[in-house]
Formats: C-alpha cells, structure tokens, sequence
C-alpha cells in the first residue's frame, strides 16, 4: 500500500489534523483520505469541497449524511481532525478526544461533476452524552487503529458508524474566561 500526497492547486494538502468547524463557509477545502478511484491499491490524500453537488438536491447543498439505516458501498472516505467544532447560539465550542489523540470523521465523497469540483459529505450518528448536551448529532468518530477498516469497507457500517461512550470527548467553550477556582489575597 502507498501514501500519495498529491498536489492540489499548486500546494501540497497536508495531513496535519485541523479543527473541523461544522459551520465553515460553502466551498470551505479540505483534505481528504481516500482509496485512489484509479489505483485502489494506493490511498491518496485530496483537496475536496465540504457539501454535495446542489444540482442533485433541488438546489440544496447538503454536507452531512445520516449512518443509520444507511451503507456506504463506495467512495468511503476520512476527514482528519485535532477537534471538531459546533456552536449553539452565540457559544462556540471545541469538542476532542479525552486524552488529546487526533482522530478522523467517517465521510464519503462525490467526484467533480461539471463546474462542481470533488466534495464530501460527513457522516453521523447520535451525539453521546457530552456533546448530547449542546446538539443531537455529530460526525462519526473512525479512530485511527480503524482506518482500514472504513476505507476497504472489512467491517459492517453497523460495526463502525456508532456512537462513542460516555467520557469520550472533552468540550470546552471557545473564547470562554477562565473560572477562579481559589480565593486570591
């Protein structure tokens, strides 16, 4: 199996985890993993736009798609990310991995069509407790001890596309001022 990174619009995509904001701008690049469509012996690293072609979808542009009841036959692909990001009212808040480890959000991906360049869409499933709290969803959590298994597709949607346990993540508000937790003289 080979590594390719290949470069896209005349910068290298990188594999260096970044927070995923689940509300970045329409046409919001970033890198994806996936087996190369040509070669499916190589997995590939691209450039992709975040959300569908809108000319399929009655001229919406839909960037997530619901696990349940679904499989994901093809175009499998993984988003890595330090954290991921969600924001309810005026509170934003960064959502990572208890203990820190970068992870990577199930996707699939669509090619370019026409004027629409390659895109993706992530794939979720029922928040669990902590992020329960702010919103009911997030992107699927594919650790990476099971990369392969999403992407060459030896494991059941079923078995991988779960919510994580309790105590899974930490969530920590962006921006928010530090709580004094002792008295000061």
């Amino acid at each position: 199996m080979r590594l390719k990174v290949v470069p896209i619009m005349f910068r290298a995509v990188t594999a260096t985890p970044t927070p995923f904001d689940s509300e970045a701008p329409l046409g919001t690049r970033r890198a994806i993993i996936r087996r190369n469509p040509d070669d499916p012996q190589e997995i590939e690293m691209v450039e992709a736009v975040w959300g569908s072609d809108p000319r399929f979808s009655g001229g919406s542009i839909y960037r997530f798609v619901r696990s349940e009841g679904k499989t994901f036959p093809s175009h499998r692909c993984l988003v890595p990310a330090s954290e991921f990001q969600l924001t309810v009212g005026k509170q934003r808040f960064r959502v990572t991995l208890d203990g820190g480890n970068f992870f990577y959000l199930a996707a699939v991906w669509e090619p370019a069509m026409g004027e629409w360049p390659l895109c993706y869409r992530i794939v979720t499933v029922d928040a669990n407790p902590e992020v329960a709290l702010h919103q009911e969803r997030h992107g699927a959590i594919v650790e990476r001890r099971d990369v392969l298994k999403w992407l060459d597709r030896t494991v059941p949607e079923s078995d991988l596309l779960v919510t994580p346990p309790a105590r899974t993540f930490v969530v920590e508000e962006i921006g928010a001022r530090p709580v004094q937790t002792a008295l000061a003289f």
